[in-house]
């Protein structure tokens, strides 16, 4: 049933899926809210400055925002395309680097370049024996990709999840197609976007995640922390509002009928619709008892969630390493060529002169900070904190075997999963939020349907994680709020 355009809307979370979602229904005349626990706004889409310079978190680079594609779709209905500046990847013929060990010791690489076109003709080149196999899977890839920029998945009317009938694992497909370990290791890679498995990877999932970065990919000009400016700015100038320093305690519900919130501090406010873009089991700790059906909860408590990530941030002399205007991804493998472990690498320049930044992204390690997992942060300690810098050295070491000793390398931050459980309340720590995996397909449908009138969820656990990902999944609960007839009709994406 279609809303009342007058009603006040709550939305519990400041990150991309929160913003997001606040700006659709803004722009749709809602009455729209955003409380978030944090000082500031953004959650991991926020970036944050140590000695000056800006240490990026959740947004590495982004897909698919050249004209006419999704991202670029999406962002000119927000209406904050020209306020977010970005720079085209790939100019060099390289997106993303794939180094592999090799038998002799000499790690041989792969290169993601932008376009199918270039894709196929580079994995033909490495794979010339596996030709027909190829050709199969870009056909695969192929079909996906135009029904990811015509956002057919968006505009279905009779199934939001039509589409995702392609839950076969990948890693299954590839065993149907006697694919070898080294081709099997290079297209696994993008399954790791999305935080998932190869073995458990659904094949929509792994084939949007890639058709996503193949058709253009781009590096923010300036910050995440500017870019959540951007959207603030944005639900500003539509009349929203965020209001940070709100940490939310319950969500009041009656006779499954959501009445509002209570925050920390003791106060209520009043609201016909709250959607939380936080992680579902989050939410699920914060309702009655008895708000949602047995059956729902059960459902979600059980979810597996993606693993996490550890980050290492290091200035490093600029003069004797320039920005890479690619990114690098070692990979691990076993002898079968599924990935066992993958490292990311990015060097790039920063606001300070003679400095550049050097990132390194990889697992969370959780085994590492198990045993100061029920310690929040300021009672961790210097054995954490030593901890921390141990594991980022080795990484470092590991990264100048790539690129060559680091003059003047100064370590600026260390992140871990408790750091992002703490942060923005994802459990475990998890970076890519509910396990969207081939065997967890019908646990993870219509997660939006809360069954509490007026109880909505959004983000990257609505339909999948990533920029074009969660922002998806909020045009998706808006969607489900305003009804199907009332979105084709109000909400024109599609050229």
């Amino acid at each position: 049933m279609t809303k009342s355009r007058t009603e006040k809307v709550l939305i519990i979370g400041s990150g991309l899926g929160g913003l997001s979602t606040a700006i659709i229904l803004a722009k749709l005349g809602f009455n729209v809210t955003v409380l978030e626990k944090n000082r500031k706004p953004g959650g991991l889409l926020r970036s944050y400055t140590r000695d000056g310079i800006e240490c990026e978190v959740g947004v590495h680079y982004l897909g698919s925002l050249g004209k006419g594609q999704v991202l670029r779709k999406f962002f000119d209905y927000l209406g904050v395309t020209d306020a977010v500046p970005v720079s085209r990847m790939g100019r060099d013929g390289v997106i993303d680097r794939y180094l592999f060990n090799a038998p002799s010791g000499h790690p041989i690489y792969f290169d993601f370049p932008e376009g199918l076109v270039a894709y196929k003709k580079n994995l033909i080149k490495a794979f010339p024996k596996e030709h027909a196999t190829i050709e199969t899977i870009i056909s695969s890839i192929q079909k996906t990709s135009s029904q990811l920029h015509a956002l057919d998945l968006l505009y279905a009317t009779d199934n939001d999840f039509s589409l995702l009938d392609q839950s076969q694992p990948y890693g299954d497909v590839l065993d149907e197609l006697k694919c070898s370990p080294e081709l099997r290791s290079v297209l696994g890679v993008p399954s790791s976007w999305v935080g998932v498995p190869l073995a458990d990877c659904p094949v929509y999932y792994h084939n949007m995640a890639l058709a996503s970065y193949v058709s253009s990919s781009w590096r923010l000009q300036q910050s995440g922390a500017a870019f959540v400016d951007v959207l603030v700015a944005r639900l500003k100038e539509l009349g929203g509002n965020v209001v940070t320093g709100s940490e939310i305690s319950k969500v009041n519900v009656e006779s499954r009928v959501v009445k509002g919130v209570e925050l920390k501090s003791g106060k209520y406010v009043l609201a016909s619709t709250v959607i939380a873009a936080i992680h579902p089991q989050v939410l699920l700790q914060m309702l009655p008892d008895r708000a949602v059906k047995p059956s729902y909860r059960n459902r979600v408590t059980k979810l597996k969630n993606t693993h996490s990530v550890f980050s290492v941030q290091a200035s490093i002399d600029a003069n004797s390493h320039p920005e890479i205007p690619h990114n690098l991804f070692k990979v691990e493998t076993d002898k079968k060529g599924n990935i066992a472990d993958l490292i990311y690498y990015q060097i790039r320049k920063t606001e300070k002169k003679n400095m550049n930044l050097l990132s390194i992204l990889t697992s969370g390690k959780d085994e590492l900070w198990s045993r100061w997992k029920e310690s929040q942060t300021a009672s961790r300690g210097p054995g954490y904190r030593d901890a921390k810098k141990r594991y980022a050295m080795k990484l470092v070491s590991g990264a100048e075997e790539l690129f060559g000793s680091f003059k003047d390398l100064k370590l600026l931050d260390t992140y871990t999963p408790l750091t992002i459980r703490d942060w923005v309340g994802s459990p475990e720590g998890s970076a890519y939020g509910v396990l969207r995996s081939s065997s967890q397909t019908l646990a993870t449908a219509i997660l939006n349907r809360t069954a509490v009138k007026g109880l909505y969820l959004s983000g990257q656990n609505v339909l999948a994680p990533g920029v074009i990902g969660t922002i998806m999944g909020s045009f998706s609960t808006v969607k489900l709020i305003i009804g199907p007839d009332e979105f084709k009709k109000s909400i024109c994406l599609q050229e």
